[in-house]
């Protein structure tokens, strides 16, 4: 496969994640949300934690999300509807019951086709991801589909035998691979709740459109039934708000062995050649892929990527995702520079908090540069239960519970 191709596959998988947000691995099921994140306090890929008044009413930062953490399934006790807003809920259509679709892993990723029945434009301006089966449920991404793509996404929908179709790495369908314009609409992962917008911004959904709704089961955790729902607000027409979109800011996982540890996952050709056959050639390829994109640094605990900015764009949030054995994530405009501000700083890792944070407004301007540096720890495996019975191995980027991810993400406005 071409240099370009592998990468197009690298960054399509990235805009799956990770899953926050975000894309993710293993551990509780709480909520996150992406572009749902841009609410009155916190904006962001994922939900948000902590809380402060919307722009226009009192925000002393100009932040886009408020995310109101409740119960451990999603917080179905949000706030009331606002002026104009209406509520529109998306249900799995049928039960499913995950398995591993190859045959081999502890990880299904499936996705369902949804249609939020809009006859005219609208902008959602909050997301409320409600798991059925919170013990398997571990992420979910809502992903858009334009109304010219839905006749694709139908055909691929009536095609696969059952509800939906396995979808490692993106949603399944040719949405593009977009880092700067992911086409996320929000994604559930611990550490949030519902997620209501700041009165002047939303995420706009064309009418006609359809939603793709991600899942990661984690089969470690059981295979019992799920019809998952999420629950939109909606507001008619494009009128009077700032469109927010979600930027992706992925590294490489090159993750050896700890020294006295030796197994036949050890190797890294081995333990890639188990990803693909877990999560197909194309997840597979990311770890390589992403070295296209980043560069390479040796192999070890600290991984970042550096990414040029190609649009003008102002920061409201920023959230970071990384699976159990991640320590810290942090996340630099213009790293040693004059202008250099750091944006997200999670010192201490904790995957049942992956909540987005409110940032006074960043202005980016073409050519800036944002960097995301994350650091794991292999000493994790030795703590944590999910690792229990699993072999040492080297790490690299993966979908699964027990693999790694580094990803920034930065919720955006535009001019």
């Amino acid at each position: 496969m071409a240099a370009g191709m592998r990468l197009r596959s690298a960054l399509t998988t990235v805009a799956t994640l990770g899953t926050l947000v975000v894309a993710a691995a293993c551990g509780g099921s709480q909520p996150a949300t992406s572009a749902s994140a841009a609410t009155e306090s916190s904006p962001v890929s994922a939900a948000a934690s902590g809380s402060a008044p919307a722009p226009g009413t009192g925000s002393p930062d100009g932040s886009a999300v408020h995310t109101h953490a409740g119960s451990p399934v999603g917080g179905s006790h949000g706030r009331p509807l606002r002026a104009g807003e209406r509520f529109e809920r998306l249900r799995i259509p049928t039960s499913y019951t995950p398995s591993a679709p190859y045959g081999a892993g502890t990880d299904d990723y499936h996705c369902f086709l949804l249609d939020p029945h809009l006859v005219q434009d609208a902008f959602i301006t909050g997301i409320n991801v409600l798991p059925d089966n919170p013990k398997v449920v571990h992420h979910v991404i809502l992903f858009r589909v334009p109304p010219g793509e839905v006749a694709a996404a139908e055909a691929k929908d009536a095609s696969t035998k059952g509800e939906g179709w396995t979808c490692f790495g993106s949603s399944g369908l040719d949405d593009g691979a977009q880092l700067e314009n992911a086409p996320w609409l929000g994604a559930w992962a611990p550490g949030g709740g519902e997620s209501v917008m700041a009165r002047d911004v939303g995420v706009p959904l064309p009418a006609g459109s359809r939603i793709v709704m991600q899942v990661h089961y984690n089969l470690l955790a059981g295979t019992g039934p799920d019809r998952t729902a999420a629950k939109l607000r909606l507001v008619s027409g494009f009128a009077n708000r700032k469109a927010l979109q979600t930027m992706l800011l992925p590294a490489p996982v090159e993750l050896p062995c700890r020294p006295g540890h030796d197994g036949p996952l050890c190797n890294r050709a081995a333990a890639l050649a188990d990803v693909q056959k877990r999560f197909g050639a194309g997840v597979g390829q990311t770890a390589n892929a992403l070295h296209l994109l980043c560069g390479t640094d040796p192999p070890g605990p600290v991984q970042q990527c550096t990414q040029t900015v190609g649009e003008p764009a102002t920061i409201r949030a920023a959230a970071g995702h990384m699976h159990l054995l991640g320590r810290s994530i942090r996340i630099d405009v213009n790293p040693g520079t004059p202008r250099a501000r750091r944006v997200l700083d999670i010192p201490v890792w904790d995957f049942d908090n992956q909540g987005a944070k409110a940032v006074r407004p960043v202005r980016l301007r073409p050519g800036d540069t944002l960097r995301v540096t994350c650091r794991h720890d292999q000493r994790l495996r030795d703590l944590l239960p999910s690792f229990r019975g699993q072999p040492e191995r080297y790490v690299v980027w993966g979908e699964g519970t027990t693999d790694e991810m580094c990803l920034g993400m930065l919720l955006v406005t535009r001019p």
